[in-house]
């Protein structure tokens, strides 16, 4: 079996997004961290780096058909599912997760402080995540669009007040970079969203939700960074 420990954990997830099961079974960011290799995020988190090779071999090597290539769809069709789906998901949860940790620290904050955090760190991510949607809908997407159509001849386009779309993509993923942190030190705290013996069943809700938002969130982040602005930046050379 040849040796992927010196392939980008990203790069493997865009060529088999079923690897993305195998780097969050080892706890491996394969979306902001997606830059390191296998190698280089074992030695990191001292993680048997064969076992977790024979994993991902185990996905890459599988014929089953891949549900979702998204690596293969046009870039402003990439740009409108992330807006429609991971965004619109980000909206919705985020309301019903506020008023569910706010019950928790009321009911349980006295026994179990840890949730106080993890609502505040929740708290300032929703609200960031909120603005930096907002960026992503109202000038980096319409941007990339606006490529595309250019490269179909469908638009001309002049120089964007920006100057190059790499500086929003700077941005965006300096941004992501810190959600990205900020939800390790929620799982930290939650204990890998592990509700505690006492927990009634609106904290298991609470703590499910939040694992489910996390995993939106890195599939959200993942198709940004490693599939759509990597393509808007070559995009963008070829027009010039």
């Amino acid at each position: 079996m040849e040796s992927i420990g010196n392939y980008k954990i990203g790069s493997l997830v865009t060529a088999n997004f079923k690897a993305a099961s195998i780097f969050q079974k080892f706890g491996i960011d394969f979306c902001c961290n997606g830059n390191r290799t296998i190698a280089e995020a074992c030695k990191s988190q001292k993680l048997d780096q064969e076992k977790v090779e024979e994993e991902v071999w185990s996905v890459l090597a599988s014929k089953e058909k891949i549900v979702i290539d998204y690596n293969a769809w046009p870039i402003d069709l990439l740009a409108d599912y992330i807006e429609k789906i991971h965004h619109r998901y980000v909206k919705e949860r985020i309301p019903e997760l506020k008023i569910f940790l706010e019950k928790l620290c009321k009911v349980h904050g006295e026994r179990h402080p840890e949730l106080l955090n993890i609502y505040k760190h929740f708290l300032a991510s929703a609200e960031e995540l909120t603005m930096h949607m907002k960026k992503e809908e109202h000038i980096l997407f319409p941007f990339i669009r606006s490529m595309v159509k250019s490269e179909n001849g469908q638009l001309e386009i002049d120089q964007p007040h920006f100057m190059t779309v790499k500086n929003p993509i700077a941005m965006m993923m300096k941004e992501h970079d810190k959600e990205g942190s900020r939800f390790r030190e929620i799982s930290k705290l939650s204990n890998g969203y592990t509700a505690p013996a006492d927990a009634c069943t609106t904290y298991k809700v609470a703590f499910a939700m939040l694992k489910d938002y996390e995993e939106d969130l890195h599939t959200h982040i993942h198709l940004e960074n490693n599939i759509l602005f990597p393509k808007a930046i070559i995009l963008e050379s070829a027009l010039v």
